[in-house]
């Protein structure tokens, strides 16, 4: 049984979320929150529906059933241009960065909706987050390195100032030692800066470092929850994450009911 462990309200509040394709489920009655100051880990096996919940979340998916809220405000209706208004940032896994253009210009880009001052105090904001794209401006994004292109996708995405910051899997084809220094830059941009922080990630162990709760999903449905702490103190948590064996039965929340 996991002990219940007190989280701030929710900013973020999917409800019994349904979303698939052709309106066939991939995920079903799935419910997520993510608090302010809060980076909160979605793991799963491949195929889990981790991207259709994501795509779900930002409006790119429609839901079947379910709703999403953001700061009390319904987004279900809504678009994906009116889900980032609402401030939602997302750096999906690939084409996050435009390969052919320089980092400033990507910069630009992320910025496109803002002109003059407010663009330039933007760009200054991210610059001043990712110290290291200051000096590569005027290069393609194509010769970044794999670390350099993933901070420059979430320097992209905080363009918009977002409440909340969306990322799936930005540490996947990343060298260990590049994988932490970009899970522990999203630390910074993203909770210690009050935002509210989705991981979809699949090294476990590094999410579960900077994460304070986890949620897995198996087959499209939530399979547990719980902190960061009582999911890493799991013996069988590889046969919960890769889908090895007998999970366990579905459980509804934190304590395990």
């Amino acid at each position: 049984m996991m002990r219940v462990t007190e989280r701030p309200k929710a900013f973020l509040e999917v409800s019994g979320i349904s979303a698939g394709y052709n309106r066939v489920p991939i995920v079903r009655d799935v419910s997520v929150q993510v608090g302010l100051g809060e980076i909160i880990l979605i793991m799963g096996p491949n195929g889990a529906g981790k991207s259709t919940l994501v795509k779900s979340i930002i409006g790119e998916l429609p839901a079947i059933t379910g709703s999403v809220r953001l700061d009390g405000v319904d987004l279900t209706p809504m678009g994906e241009e009116d889900r980032v208004g609402h401030g939602i940032g997302y750096v999906p896994q690939v084409r996050d960065v435009f390969p052919p253009l320089t980092v400033q210009e990507n910069i630009e880009m992320g910025g496109y909706a803002y002109k003059g001052k407010d663009l330039k105090e933007r760009e200054e904001e991210v610059y001043t987050l990712f110290p290291q794209l200051t000096r590569s401006k005027k290069r393609a994004a194509r010769t970044l390195s794999g670390g350099e292109r993933k901070m420059l996708g979430i320097a992209r995405a905080l363009m918009t100032r977002p409440r909340l910051l969306i990322l799936d899997e930005p540490t996947a084809n990343l060298a260990p030692l590049i994988a932490e220094k970009v899970l522990q830059g999203i630390v910074a941009v993203g909770a210690n800066a009050g935002r509210a922080v989705l991981l979809i990630e699949q090294r476990v162990s590094l999410g579960l470092e900077v994460a304070s709760w986890g949620y897995i999903l198996t087959d499209g449905q939530l399979k547990m929850e719980g902190s960061a702490e009582e999911l890493r103190a799991i013996p069988d948590l590889g046969k919960l994450f890769l889908g090895r064996g007998n999970a366990g039965p579905l459980v509804s929340g934190a304590t395990g009911k």
